[in-house]
């Protein structure tokens, strides 16, 4: 059984169908679910929300998706300065308006987690589960750099054990690793890499009776350069363009003084105000 994981699409359209395309052209992919993160900092919000309605991708809830579909006022993404705060509101407000109502119904009915069982339930054997971060919030970043300990708490909390499999995204960053016998993986991201790769990425987890499970990393080229432009003709930062650009890299680009270039950002600006009359809760600390 092989399972293509895509996660943290983002509103980036382009690479979503990219994504799709090359997974098409594959002959070995049983099933595609998604971790979650659909929607936030680029342009097509509403269109990923169809595209994978439309070829009836199943998934989990990212902190984004379940943000924008109760109505919060923040999407508890974490942010490293003022400025990067500053941005994060304004892609949450936007989105927040983008997505339309129907959208939000379907990212509220998203599942936390979803369990798979390869093998069938009628025999005994390995548990995939599926999560955005973890298996009790959608906020944690579980970077490659946890310590094995954390891991082990992680599948705990999850009731995974020995020849399971516990996968998940939220940071953006690929990577893998076997700890007590539980396999993890971060399977990055389709939409917005951080890792110096601007191209889209995917992870393919493979599951064979009595064997180890085999996790590759695909990547695939697509234009990027009309997801930038499309992000600020539709009124969001410019920086998040230039973010796509150098697959997240962009420190300094989150960080610099935004005059000027509210100039061409027009688009959606009346619907964005109206979206702030209503008053929403703010998530609990």
């Amino acid at each position: 059984m092989r399972y293509a994981l895509i996660s943290d699409i983002h509103g980036n359209l382009p690479s979503l169908d990219a994504v799709l395309a090359g997974i098409d052209q594959r002959d070995d992919i049983d099933a595609i679910y998604h971790l979650g993160d659909l929607v936030g900092y680029g342009a097509w919000p509403n269109e990923v929300i169809d595209r994978l309605t439309q070829r009836g991708i199943a998934g989990v809830a990212g902190n984004y998706d379940s943000t924008v579909a109760h109505g919060y006022q923040h999407c508890g993404c974490r942010s490293e300065s003022a400025r990067q705060e500053e941005l994060a509101r304004e892609s949450f407000t936007w989105t927040r308006a983008a997505v339309s109502e129907s959208g939000r119904r379907w990212l509220g009915g998203l599942p936390f987690r979803i369990d798979l069982k390869p093998f069938g339930g009628h025999v005994a054997g390995p548990t995939v589960t599926l999560v955005h971060a973890t298996p009790n919030s959608n906020l944690v970043y579980v970077t490659a750099d946890r310590t094995d300990d954390f891991l082990l708490k992680m599948a705990a909390q999850a009731g995974r054990s020995e020849g399971d499999v516990l996968c998940f995204g939220h940071t953006h960053v690929p990577w893998s690793r076997v700890v007590g016998g539980v396999t993890f993986v971060n399977t990055g991201s389709v939409g917005r890499p951080k890792d110096g790769d601007a191209r889209a990425g995917y992870a393919v987890l493979e599951m064979s009776p009595g064997s180890t499970p085999v996790v590759t990393f695909e990547r695939v080229a697509y234009d990027v350069e009309l997801a930038a432009r499309q992000v600020v003709e539709a009124g969001l930062p410019e920086q998040f363009g230039e973010f796509l650009r150098r697959g997240g890299r962009c420190d300094s680009c989150m960080d610099r003084d935004a005059r000027g270039r509210r100039a061409i950002q027009t688009v959606f600006r009346e619907h964005r105000s109206a979206s702030l009359t209503a008053s929403k809760p703010a998530i609990p600390s």
